[in-house]
């Protein structure tokens, strides 16, 4: 099986082009194997470029512990670029089918290569049941999840939840530490409250328009980058009035910048996707 490895701002990925080669057999034990940075090639996890009757292309995306995810915002720059880049289309606006929807991406080029990578996420969902969290606001049952307060860890934090078509937790704290990350994210991550899992972002408040996030993602653990989360983040940010609806935000591996648009209510992301190297898998 061949596949290419990819990376938008270091949250890394094996793709597989299934418009060359066909879907390969239990997908969720490869993405196990595969994904080990020990006895694998070594990822966050593995996406499948398949052929799409929506858009050009469909993203289906599996964490390194095999299950399934609904979207990554890293994952589909890199789909497209590899779409363009790779000729399978040569169009420089993309819809790319991820978890039943078709998001834009809007491709920016270098040296007649995709470089950067613009993604109309879509409109946050904020109702709890939706999301989902079992988490209510005290307003009303079906009024966003603002600063809602959730015991981990014997620590009380204020939880914020948006999905960007997967969930996310944001809690804002003074210094997002290795105690909060690889501590409470992998509990927050499988609190009760969360019925499909969640993915958890610590976030500190640089000033109204920058952020410094880490990512406890959910079936992947602390990963470099998180698309889908710094969306969520700023979203977050609005809601409990801590920072503007354009904002940079600093992860690990690199800078997004994100926009909720107030006229069409649209999340937009921009960032890089890299191309690192190509090879094969034995069957």
């Amino acid at each position: 099986m061949r596949f290419t490895k990819m990376h938008g701002a270091g949250n890394d990925y094996i793709y597989v082009d299934c418009f060359s080669q066909p879907v390969p057999p239990n997908v969720p034990e490869l993405a196990r194997q595969i994904s080990d940075r020990r006895f694998g090639v070594g990822a966050d996890g593995l996406i499948l470029i398949c052929r799409s009757r929506q858009g050009d292309a469909e993203m289906r995306m599996y964490n390194a512990d095999g299950s399934y995810s609904e979207m990554c915002g890293n994952g589909i720059r890199c789909v497209a670029k590899y779409v363009y880049d790779h000729g399978l289309c040569r169009r420089e606006q993309l819809g790319i089918e991820s978890g039943g929807r078709v998001l834009s991406l809007d491709l920016r080029l270098e040296s007649g290569k995709v470089s950067q990578v613009r993604v109309d996420v879509g409109e946050p969902i904020l109702i709890p049941g939706q999301i989902p969290t079992t988490l209510r606001s005290a307003i009303a049952p079906e009024a966003p999840v603002v600063d809602v307060p959730l015991a981990v860890g014997g620590r009380e934090l204020l939880a914020t939840c948006v999905s960007m078509g997967n969930p996310h937790c944001v809690v804002f704290v003074p210094q997002a530490t290795d105690d909060l990350v690889l501590g409470l994210g992998p509990q927050l991550e499988v609190d009760p409250h969360f019925p499909k899992r969640v993915n958890v972002e610590f976030v500190e408040l640089l000033g109204r328009s920058e952020l410094r996030q880490r990512t406890w993602e959910r079936g992947s653990g602390e990963t470099f980058a998180c698309g889908t989360g710094a969306c969520a983040v700023c979203v977050a940010g609005v809601l409990t009035g801590r920072s503007d609806r354009r904002v940079t935000i600093h992860l690990r591996g690199g800078d997004l910048a994100i926009e909720w648009n107030e006229q069409d209510n649209h999340v937009y992301m921009t960032g890089p996707a890299t191309e690192v190297f190509s090879g094969e898998w034995p069957e």
